[in-house]
C-alpha cells in the first residue's frame, strides 16, 4: 500500500473504488486508522473514488514524538491529496478526523468540494467539553506506558463511551472493525500523546463561519465522548450547513449503524453531485 511523505513524516494512505469517480476523503479520528472506516469504504467505494488515511501518531503511519499540532495534521491531509494526484475532494472526518477536516478546509478551501463532519468539535472556550479536552490531554501527557493508558478499567469506559449497552452485548461487524483495527495496528505512547496535543490545540470557532462549501454535520444524540451540543454549534455557525442527530446513539455510531449513516452520507453526496451537474 502507498505512503507519502509529510514533512519527513511517513503517511500511510489506500485508495478503493474507480480512480476516475469523484474523489471522497476519509478522515478517522483519535488513535483510530484507516481500517475503522470499512463500513463506509464498503458503501462508498461502488460510487466513488474512495481514499483514507492513517493520521500521524497511529497505524501504519509512522509515529514521532510530539506533540503534533493541527498544522502539521492538515499538512498531512494534503500530502495524501497531493500523492494521490487529487486536487479536490469531497472531506468527511469523525472526532479528530472532523477537526482536521475543519483546519483543513479552512487552510485549503479550493481543494474541499463538501464537507461531512461527524461527532466532532469546533474547541477552544466556546465549545461543549473544551475543560475536560483538556483535562485529558494532561493525563494523557502524565502516562508513562501503553498498559498504563489502556487497562481494562479503562477499556471499558471507553468502550461504553463509544457504543450503547445494547450494541456491546451483541457486538456487530462494525465493532469488530473498529476495535480490532486498534489491536492490529496499535498507536505507541508517543502517537496517542502527539494526537492528544493537536486535539488540545484545537479552535476553530471563530473561523467557521467561513467556511463557504456544502457541510453536514452529523452526531449521535447521547454521545459524551465528544459532547453532542458541540454539532449544533457547528452547524449554527457555518453557513447553510445541515444538522443531522442519530437518536441514542453514541460516539461510535459509525460502526454502530453503518448502515443509516451511510444512507445520509450518500444522500448528501447525491445532492452535490445533482448540483454540480
Amino acid at each position: 500500500m502507498p505512503t507519502t511523505r509529510s514533512d519527513g513524516t511517513e503517511i500511510y494512505y489506500e485508495e478503493h473504488g474507480d480512480r476516475a469517480a469523484e474523489p471522497v476523503l476519509l478522515i478517522m479520528g483519535f488513535i483510530m486508522n484507516a481500517m475503522a472506516w470499512a463500513p463506509q469504504v464498503e458503501a462508498l467505494a461502488p460510487q466513488y473514488r474512495v481514499i483514507t488515511l492513517d493520521n500521524r501518531g497511529c497505524g501504519r503511519s509512522a509515529q514521532p514524538p510530539g506533540p503534533y499540532s493541527m498544522r502539521e495534521m492538515v499538512a498531512d491531509t494534503a500530502a495524501v491529496l497531493n500523492a494521490a494526484g487529487v486536487e479536490s475532494a469531497h472531506v468527511i472526518g469523525v472526532s479528530m478526523g472532523g477537526m482536521i477536516a475543519q483546519q483543513f478546509v479552512l487552510a485549503h478551501p479550493e481543494r474541499v468540494r463538501s464537507l461531512i463532519l461527524m461527532a466532532t468539535t469546533p474547541g477552544g472556550p466556546h465549545s461543549y467539553g473544551y475543560e475536560e479536552m483538556r483535562e485529558n490531554a494532561r493525563l494523557t501527557d502524565g502516562v508513562t506506558s501503553i498498559e498504563e493508558a489502556m487497562t481494562p478499567e479503562r477499556m471499558a469506559e471507553f468502550a461504553l463511551q463509544v457504543f450503547t449497552p445494547e450494541f456491546l452485548q451483541t457486538q456487530g461487524a462494525g465493532f469488530a472493525q473498529m476495535l480490532g483495527s486498534m489491536m492490529q495496528f496499535p498507536s505507541t505512547l508517543d502517537g496517542m500523546r502527539g494526537q492528544m496535543a493537536a486535539i488540545a490545540g484545537h479552535d476553530v470557532y471563530d473561523r467557521l463561519p467561513e467556511i463557504r462549501v456544502p457541510t453536514l454535520v452529523l452526531t449521535g444524540s447521547d454521545d459524551v465522548m465528544v459532547d453532542a451540543r458541540n454539532a449544533p454549534l457547528i452547524a449554527q455557525r457555518i453557513p447553510g450547513a445541515q444538522l443531522r442527530e442519530f437518536p441514542g446513539l453514541r460516539h461510535g455510531f459509525t460502526a454502530e449503524r453503518p448502515d443509516e449513516v451511510n444512507a445520509a452520507i450518500l444522500e448528501f453526496l447525491a445532492r452535490q453531485r445533482a448540483a454540480a451537474a
